[in-house]
């Protein structure tokens, strides 16, 4: 195995809602990244072909038409566009993690948040399924399970892919850690609305004099909390961290404001929403050195955020090692007679038949 490795995380916009064009674009990215030397190459979540901004902007009631796009438009975890990913991956000796949205053959509107992590030899190593999808996600996904638990032992290290908010949960991320994970995936949308822009009336009492446009509630701030779970986790497992997230394009703006009841206020909020940050974190949680190249030169970035390009960083895995010996929470800072954790990593499946 290589102890010194190069990721490259691609903060990049799929071909909004279009399957094949984003797969397309996909491919290009990896050969890029791999003319770059790089090792990994990772893609936001469900990259192939949208995040369905349009569930937290737009009422139910508007979004019939375009669910029935995002199905369309998502892909089985055996198609041809991910057998396009899967050829990139083995011609250029990569390791690719690829979010998508997944169809399934068992119902004809049930769709998965789903990743990839496909192996150098074109091989799916884990098919993950996010295990509950968040807030206005779930008018769109179904809930997954535990299948895709699991930590790929690569040539690149072991290297494990959690979607979004499962970052969130304590227990997801500690059965990463207990397959001795070096490098951590996480995979986020390029914006997270949960409220439209509102400023004070001129009427209201309290009204601040100096500055009359004091937003009168602030969205949930998603890039800091992006940042501090991915953080956390570094600093917990001793892990290399990638949190690789979306680009938001002016394609998908247009299609969510497209047919709206009030495409103002979606293009307003679309607009208005901080974006969405790709970076890359050593073991402690710090940001690691990271560069991207313009014209064959490196420049030195903490992170991209308001342009498409790809984020690369080296790691040197044997530095996953030493902070274990201070807290090693699934060795010698562990409780293993206290606590005993068990995880299903069975595919479920909504009927078994017998013959």
């Amino acid at each position: 195995m290589a102890n010194v490795i190069r990721v490259a995380a691609c903060h990049a916009s799929p071909v909004f809602l279009n399957a094949r064009k984003t797969t397309e674009k996909a491919v290009s990215l990896i050969k890029e990244a791999a003319s770059k030397k790089a090792n990994i190459v990772v893609f936001p979540e469900t990259f192939i072909s949208a995040f369905p901004i349009w569930s937290s902007v737009r009422p139910p009631t508007e979004n019939h038409s375009l669910f029935q796009r995002m199905v369309q438009q998502s892909i089985y975890a055996d198609s041809e566009e991910l057998d396009a990913v899967r050829a990139a991956a083995r011609t250029t000796g990569t390791v690719v993690s690829i979010g998508f949205s997944e169809r399934s053959r068992h119902s004809n509107g049930c769709l998965y948040n789903s990743n990839l992590t496909i192996g150098q030899s074109g091989d799916i190593l884990v098919h993950h399924r996010k295990l509950v999808p968040t807030f206005f996600e779930k008018l769109t996904w179904s809930p997954g399970d535990g299948h895709g638990l699991r930590v790929a032992d690569t040539a690149f290290g072991c290297v494990g892919t959690l979607i979004c908010g499962e970052n969130t949960n304590a227990l997801a991320r500690y059965t990463f850690i207990a397959q001795a994970e070096q490098v951590h995936i996480s995979t986020w949308p390029a914006i997270w609305p949960t409220r439209v822009p509102q400023v004070i009336p001129d009427q209201e009492p309290g009204r601040s004099e100096q500055n009359p446009n004091v937003p009168r509630a602030a969205n949930y701030d998603n890039l800091a909390a992006n940042r501090t779970r991915a953080a956390a986790h570094c600093f917990e497992a001793k892990c290399f961290g990638v949190a690789c997230s979306g680009h938001l394009g002016e394609d998908a703006i247009e299609t969510v404001i497209d047919g709206a009841t009030q495409p103002e206020v979606i293009a307003n909020t679309l607009r208005a929403m901080p974006r969405a940050a790709t970076f890359l974190l050593d073991p402690t949680g710090a940001l690691l050195p990271s560069f991207t190249y313009k014209q064959a030169e490196k420049q030195l970035v903490d992170a991209l955020q308001n342009e498409e390009g790809i984020l690369y960083a080296d790691m040197d895995l044997d530095d996953c090692i030493e902070g274990k010996q201070y807290h090693d929470v699934v060795g010698g800072y562990q409780r293993l007679d206290v606590f005993d954790l068990r995880v299903d990593r069975s595919r479920k499946e909504p009927v078994r038949f017998h013959t």
